[in-house]
C-alpha cells in the first residue's frame, strides 16, 4: 500500500486545495467547498475516526461518534475554519493570518493533512473485475490496513507543540513566533473517505484520511 500526503490550508488556501489539488481534473468554481470532492455522489459517506472525536459536539446538540457519517457542513467547519463541527465553536486558537511570503503570495496556516492510502494497481484491477463477494473482501482488508496505520499514527507519532519563546509572545498578534515544547496529545480527529476510481476512471481503490491539526494535549486532559 502506498501513502501520499497533501497539506490542507485554512482560509482561501482551503478553497485553493479543492480546486488545484483534490480535484484538479474537474472544472470547479473557487466558491465550491472542498468537501464536494470527498462527499461526491457515488462514494460512501465519510466516517469519523480517532480518540479526539469524542470531545466534539455538546450535550445539547449531540456528540459525534467514531464510525459515524461525516457531513459536508461538519467537514467545512472543522477542516476549513478550525471550528467544532457540531457546535461551530472555535477550537483552540483561531488560525493565524500571516503577512505575504516570497513573491508576495499570502502565507496560510495549515488546517490539516490529507493522507491518501492506495492499493497497488494490480490489487485495484483485481477488485474491479471481481464479483461482489471478492470485492467486499478486498475492501475489508484495505480498510483494516488503513485503520491499523491510523491507530499507529495516533498512538506512536501524534504530537503537538505548545508554549512560546519571548520573541513569539511579542509577535503573537501577527501570528508569528513558534511554540517551543513538544507534547503528546489525547488523540486525533480523522475523517475517512473511500473512493473507487482514479481521475481517469480506472479502478483505483483508495482512502483519503483527512486529519485535523486541532488536538488536545495530555496536559489539557480528555
Amino acid at each position: 500500500m502506498a501513502v501520499t500526503i497533501a497539506v490542507m490550508s485554512a482560509g482561501d488556501g482551503y478553497s485553493y486545495f479543492m480546486k488545484s489539488v483534490a480535484s484538479a481534473d474537474v472544472d470547479r468554481p473557487m466558491s465550491t467547498p472542498l468537501t464536494r470532492y470527498y462527499t461526491e455522489t457515488g462514494t460512501p459517506p465519510g466516517r469519523w475516526a480517532g480518540a479526539g472525536v469524542e470531545s466534539l459536539g455538546s450535550a445539547e446538540l449531540g456528540r459525534l461518534l467514531v464510525g459515524g457519517s461525516v457531513t459536508e457542513e461538519q467537514m467545512a467547519r472543522l477542516a476549513g475554519k478550525g471550528l467544532d463541527p457540531v457546535t461551530g465553536e472555535q477550537l483552540g486558537r483561531a488560525y493565524p493570518v500571516y503577512g505575504p511570503g516570497k513573491g508576495g503570495k499570502p502565507r496560510r496556516a495549515v488546517a490539516g493533512y490529507d493522507f491518501t492510502f492506495a492499493l497497488p494497481k494490480s490489487a485495484s484491477i483485481l477488485w474491479g473485475v471481481s464479483d461482489a463477494g471478492v470485492q467486499e473482501q478486498i475492501v475489508a482488508v484495505h480498510r483494516a490496513a488503513v485503520v491499523k496505520v491510523f491507530e499507529l499514527m495516533e498512538r506512536e507519532l501524534a504530537v503537538t507543540r505548545t508554549g512560546a519563546s519571548v520573541a513569539g509572545n511579542a509577535a503573537s498578534e501577527s501570528g508569528e513566533g513558534g511554540a517551543v515544547a513538544q507534547v503528546s496529545v489525547t488523540g486525533l480527529i480523522g475523517m475517512f473517505f473511500d473512493h473507487w476510481d482514479s481521475r481517469a476512471n480506472d479502478p483505483h481503490l483508495h482512502t483519503h484520511v483527512v486529519v485535523s491539526n486541532k488536538v488536545k494535549t495530555l496536559l489539557e486532559g480528555p
